[in-house]
């Protein structure tokens, strides 16, 4: 018998109202996250990403399609589809009057688990553990920085043991420390056979932790695939150097520049000879020029500028 996938979109339709006018932030998407994947959702902002995990998380009700959690229809059966969710959101939302202890032995209650002290202790122990919260305990939530809140809120979605993670821009403010402590926890929950579905704007931490990655664009998907398939897709040279000065027309054309650095894309050899060739024809002083391979962030730009086809391959991990 087939396993059921852990996160179902079919044909999710999202439209508001308002104002005389209409606004599709959904139109069909469908794809199916299977049990264990760790698995990324990305897209410029205004691309429907939040639309899409409040239909999921129950917030807001799809104007077309269905949405099911393990089999768990959001609407139809919400109970068991929220239990089995575990949901990290973008804002920082807490309860002032409790201390961080507290605060998760409320959360763990709303989902059925034993209120007694003793009883969920000591999974709360491993949450505060791994998330460096453990001297925080008896803190209250207004002492915590905006780092320590955010690792609540993870500790919030956790305490329940959900077999389905959502991390909603888990990492967006916080710093190095904070993120290396979360995704190796959440690497560990995921090797344990939890599902985790991550929307996130650092590309890099994408490409290092998800195997299949869809892309959304003005509320459709123009991309799903593996990870490593949307890589090989892509120009398989990337050239990056710094440089004050100003770049032949034709070159800037297709570079993307950040303050001194630029990225340039080639095919192969031949058009890095020819881009270097410009370059030094144009006068440009290079410094630390490097050559390697195209990451996440060149196939992302390569796609949401449509100077690439649309890559839909809604497989199963392999």
């Amino acid at each position: 018998m087939p396993t059921l996938p852990a996160i179902s979109f079919q044909h999710v339709s999202k439209t508001y109202r308002g104002k005389g006018r209409e606004v599709r932030a959904l139109n069909e998407v469908s794809f199916d996250i299977q049990a264990g994947e760790f698995f990324g959702l990305l897209g410029p902002n205004g691309a429907g990403k939040t639309s899409l995990i409040s239909v999921l998380a129950g917030l807001s009700r799809a104007s077309g399609g269905q949405v099911k959690v393990l089999g768990h229809d959001v609407v139809a059966d919400y109970a068991a589809a929220r239990k089995s969710l575990g949901i990290v959101p973008q804002e920082l939302v807490f309860d002032p009057f409790f201390s961080v202890r507290e605060t998760l032995r409320i959360q763990g209650g709303y989902f059925g688990v034993r209120t007694d002290p003793k009883a969920n202790d000591a999974w709360i122990d491993e949450l505060l553990a791994n998330l460096g919260l453990a001297d925080k305990a008896d803190a209250n939530m207004r002492q915590l920085s905006g780092g320590m809140k955010r690792r609540v809120l993870v500790a919030q979605a956790l305490v329940h043991r959900p077999p389905v993670i959502v991390l909603d821009e888990p990492t967006a403010g916080v710093d190095v420390e904070l993120r290396q402590t979360l995704w190796q926890f959440i690497a560990k929950l995921n090797k344990q056979g939890h599902t985790v579905l991550l929307t996130t704007h650092y590309l890099e931490e994408a490409e290092a932790l998800c195997g299949r990655i869809a892309m959304l664009k003005q509320g459709r998907v123009v991309a799903l695939d593996h990870t490593s398939a949307l890589l090989a897709g892509t120009a398989s040279t990337m050239l990056r150097f710094k440089t004050d000065d100003v770049l032949p027309a034709g070159v800037a054309a297709q570079a993307r520049v950040t303050g001194r650095t630029v990225q340039l894309t080639a095919r192969d050899a031949a058009e890095v000879e020819t881009l270097l060739a410009a370059m030094r024809a144009g006068g440009v002083k290079v410094e630390d020029l490097e050559i390697g391979r195209a990451d996440l962030e060149d196939v992302f730009l390569e796609i949401m500028q449509g100077g690439r086809p649309a890559v839909v391959q809604p497989g199963v991990p392999a």
